[in-house]
């Protein structure tokens, strides 16, 4: 059970790594919710287009650009 609790980690650390320099601006507690999300069935391209508009959405209402 340790082993599989390491490789998890692992796989999490390798995640944001990956979203780091895909500068997608999410944290480790939000990578691993779309990463359950995704394993629960949850399409990724559909899970994608709901982050990027809340992101947007989140600009607009700060007043920034929001292209």
């Amino acid at each position: 059970m340790d082993s599989k609790l390491q490789e998890a980690r692992e796989t999490m650390d390798i995640l944001h790594e990956i979203s780091r320099i895909l500068n997608t601006s999410l944290d480790r507690e939000t990578l691993s919710l779309c990463v359950s999300l995704c394993e629960s069935g949850v399409n990724p391209e559909a899970l994608a287009a709901v982050i990027k508009e809340l992101k947007r959405e989140s600009r607009a209402l700060r007043g920034e650009n929001a292209s």
